[in-house]
């Protein structure tokens, strides 16, 4: 599952029309001054500013990234008419450009954001800058101090504009980084005497830890034989890893709509030498016609707000893809909504303490 501080709403809806953002037109009011014709955006609401670029640059490639799919098709839907010199990509890594670098980089940020996720997106953004090129960056915080910090450390002659309800800074890229951070990280835990290696990284939901919550439901479940198994919002795929090595002939499948965390389980289930595991980009609950109601276990740790929104769109994922009989088995530390609402879609509903969380499950009806 990815971060709270980043997970998309339960489910896909067309965009409203939503206006830009304070942070994001001081961070566009400053790059329009800025010349640059292999452009990427990083937004944090539905790509005005990368549009408002294209539409100002019509020879110029504009590139709106995203990490989270929904995110990404809200953006899409939003600029539904924009010109054919914006493209929106959803990828856990810098976008594929024309060439190999960009002459302009944006990237506006929210204050109280993940700072490690910050400073990477940060990192690769100038890194891909061709010398010369410029990174513009905003943040909704006028006394901020962390940013320019950041920004410093690229060149410390950082320009500065600063605004009543944000600031923004750009920096021109005049030599290379010396030395590149990767923040990714590599941990193991053992579940039934197999050791699993767990790729994580920023963004995603317990970066740089084994969550407690994957624990319990891992000491609960079993694996049998040639069973399907769908881990809906997997994060780091801790349990479809830890499944999948139980059991070479299970057939695990695991969804997120945030592209860091497929990229998290794609890369742990070839160091733990897994090949029946397969990680799947998914934003809207849609498995395709092939898996509707093929699975016989469901697994799932929703986030706890957005009024249970998200918990219920993986719940109705779950009643879509599991075969009648089939059980859903998700963890949680808010128990009550599920006492009062998972029979609406489960039979043999029981919800139970296990440890500091509790363990909310049931089968589909026959």
């Amino acid at each position: 599952m990815a971060d709270p501080n980043h997970s998309p709403d339960p489910a896909f809806a067309p965009a409203p029309n939503v206006d830009i953002r304070p942070t994001e037109a001081r961070l566009l009011e400053v790059a329009k001054t800025i010349p640059g014709k292999s452009i990427v955006v990083v937004s944090i609401g539905r790509a005005q500013s990368a549009s408002a670029l294209a539409a100002d640059r019509p020879r110029a490639n504009v590139i709106a990234w995203y990490l989270d799919k929904y995110r990404c098709e809200l953006a899409k839907e939003h600029n539904s008419r924009s010109t054919d010199n914006l493209s929106f990509v959803c990828h856990a890594d810098w976008p594929d450009t024309d060439s190999e670098t960009v002459d302009l980089a944006c990237v506006a940020l929210q204050k109280g954001g993940e700072a490690e996720l910050n400073r990477e997106i940060l990192q690769t953004a100038y890194d891909r800058l061709k010398e010369g090129g410029a990174l513009v960056t905003a943040i909704d915080n006028p006394k901020d101090k962390w940013l320019i910090e950041q920004m410093q450390t690229f060149d410390k002659s950082v320009k500065v504009r600063k605004f009543k309800d944000s600031i923004v800074y750009y920096v021109i890229k005049k030599k290379p980084l010396k030395k590149l951070k990767d923040f990714s990280s590599q941990l193991a835990f053992r579940d039934e005497g197999n050791l699993i290696q767990l790729i994580t990284r920023p963004g995603v939901f317990a970066h740089r830890q084994f969550d407690n919550g994957a624990r319990q439901i891992l000491d609960l479940i079993e694996v049998f034989p040639e069973c399907n198994i769908i881990e809906i919002g997997c994060g780091s795929g801790a349990m479809s890893l830890a499944l999948a090595k139980r059991d070479p002939s299970a057939n695990i499948f695991a969804i997120d709509s945030y592209s860091r965390a497929i990229d998290c389980v794609q890369r742990g289930a070839e160091i733990n030498e897994l090949s029946n595991v397969t990680a799947e980009l998914n934003h809207d609950g849609m498995i395709g016609k092939e898996r509707v109601g093929q699975f016989d276990m469901a697994l799932a740790n929703p986030p706890y707000y957005a009024d249970f929104r998200i918990a219920q769109h993986f719940i109705e994922t779950a009643v879509r893809a599991l075969r009648i009989g089939g059980r859903l088995v998700l963890v949680t530390r808010k128990p009550q909504w599920y006492r009062d609402n998972l029979g609406q879609w489960l039979d043999e509903v029981e919800v139970f303490e296990s440890r500091r969380y509790h363990i909310a499950t049931g089968i589909t009806r026959r």
